[in-house]
């Protein structure tokens, strides 16, 4: 058995090659440094690379699993990996970590107004009167209810906030107030005090939100997006900004990344925007790593896997 990673691991390698010593590892730095004979002979692949696309798939012809250490597969091959037979998992529910305290982050910063704070300071102003809002009472409103948005309801909760969640199954989830089936959509967004997208890209989801969304949510409204930007097509969310639909958003992801430098979100006053940083977290590899650990263990023992498997024809 033969496992090629498409990230330096560091420490974590000889770990790996103690534990497993029946398996052969090699590390790389990235995808494009793997020569073609490990390609060629490799079983498992594990990591993140944006490189990893379907022709660097299929210079790896003994390839039985993708250990993707990312949340978002939707940028991999999913047709090949299906029709190839491919086992794809991912790194669902590490980022949640990281991403719930950045939401917390983009929502304390917005309603205690910290971006005036630090203008006023810039200019030598002191300014006793700014008052900001409190988080409680006001209702928090999720599309998806997956990993990151389990994670921030609890944290919403403890800031006595109201929590609802939209999704496919419309099942209810631990710390959410009420959950609905995503058909709702129209009635639920009125209701919303901070409307956050964490939804994966699928074919369900990709422009799943139209102007007239943002125009039936509240003049006052937070839009947060974290999850994927085709949520929304850049020029509706440009158009909905410029027209003060809504009155601010935090983004993170965007329907074209990197975003342009030309991009009309830079020259808006009611944006605030972060470069797709919010699953980044120096401690995630070590959460991954335990994941993959405990699916290799599966995969040598029993030829399956146990945990964050994803299914190629649906994206999650």
């Amino acid at each position: 058995m033969k496992v090629v990673g498409l990230n330096r691991m560091r420490e974590v390698e000889e770990k790996l090659k103690d534990k497993f010593p029946d398996v052969s590892f090699k590390f790389y730095k990235k995808a494009i440094d793997i020569p073609s004979e490990d390609k060629e002979e490799l079983d498992i692949l594990v990591g993140h690379d944006s490189n990893v696309d379907e022709a660097f798939l299929k210079s790896c012809p003994n390839l039985k699993w993708l250990a993707w250490f990312a949340t978002g597969v939707n940028n991999l091959p999913l047709q090949y990996i299906k029709d190839n037979n491919i086992l794809l998992t991912n790194g669902r529910g590490v980022q949640a970590k990281q991403l719930s305290e950045y939401i917390l982050a983009f929502i304390l910063d917005d309603y205690k107004k910290m971006p005036l704070s630090y203008e006023n300071q810039r200019k030598h102003i002191y300014d006793s009167t700014i008052t900001g809002k409190r988080l409680a009472h006001n209702t928090l409103l999720f599309l998806g209810t997956g990993a990151i948005a389990q994670r921030t309801a609890k944290l919403a909760q403890a800031f006595n906030m109201k929590v609802i969640g939209l999704s496919k199954s419309g099942q209810q989830k631990d710390n959410f107030d009420e959950v609905y089936n995503i058909f709702a959509l129209n009635d639920i967004l009125p209701q919303a005090d901070i409307v956050i997208n964490a939804l994966p890209e699928t074919t369900e989801t990709i422009h799943l939100l139209q102007k007239q969304h943002f125009e039936i949510m509240k003049d006052d409204v937070l839009f947060i997006n974290i999850g994927r930007g085709s949520i929304v097509k850049e020029e509706i969310i440009i158009e909905v900004l410029r027209e003060k639909i809504i009155r601010h958003a935090y983004l993170d992801v965007f329907e074209h990344e990197p975003l342009s430098s030309e991009s009309p979100l830079y020259e808006l006053d009611n944006v605030t925007i972060t470069a797709h940083i919010t699953g980044n977290d120096y401690n995630a590899k070590y959460d991954l790593l335990d994941i993959f650990t405990n699916n290799l263990s599966s995969f040598l023992t029993k030829g399956e896997l146990n945990e964050n498997i994803v299914e190629a024809d649906k994206g999650y």
